[in-house]
């Protein structure tokens, strides 16, 4: 089970220097069957089913060769997204994942604090360097914005 709560971000924080190169790319949209390579070195496969604050999620490793087969076989439509993660811890101790990406959706900056109760993520005051909630927003899904028109998307999104 995940809980977290999203946010768009529009003026980046202080950045740490450390972070860690994701590339993650959708074999399915529903089930959501994602697969994500960490650095180069970690390959994860996951599953998601729900949308909103709290959902289901179960992940397993698999082989850069696995991995590969893939990505080579993403949903049609779809492209590998790329981004940066930094963790910046928060003055009251949880971690925020900040996203940087780039490829198709540079420019895009996001969000995201896990929690171990849904009444912790209720009564999470996000920091002000946060931007808009888009935890209940399912068009903000990386689903929908690993699509090739995903900036559009987003920049479509944003206006409203």
């Amino acid at each position: 089970m995940e809980i977290e709560r999203q946010f768009l971000v529009e003026k980046l924080p202080v950045l740490p220097d450390a972070y860690e190169e994701l590339q993650q790319g959708y074999v399915s949209l529903e089930p959501e069957i994602r697969i994500r390579g960490i650095g180069g070195s970690q390959f994860v496969l996951t599953v998601k089913r729900g949308a909103g604050l709290v959902r289901e999620e179960w992940e397993t490793n698999i082989s850069m060769q696995e991995y590969e087969n893939l990505a080579a076989r993403l949903y049609p439509g779809t492209k590998m997204i790329e981004k940066r993660r930094y963790h910046i811890e928060l003055k009251d101790g949880y971690t925020a994942e900040m996203h940087v990406h780039g490829g198709h959706l540079a420019g895009f900056n996001y969000v995201e604090v896990e929690f171990p109760t849904v009444e912790e993520a209720e009564a999470f005051v996000p920091p002000d360097w946060f931007g808009r909630e888009v935890t209940e927003d399912a068009r903000f899904s990386y689903g929908i914005l690993a699509h090739e028109d995903g900036m559009e998307t987003v920049c479509r999104l944003m206006s409203n």
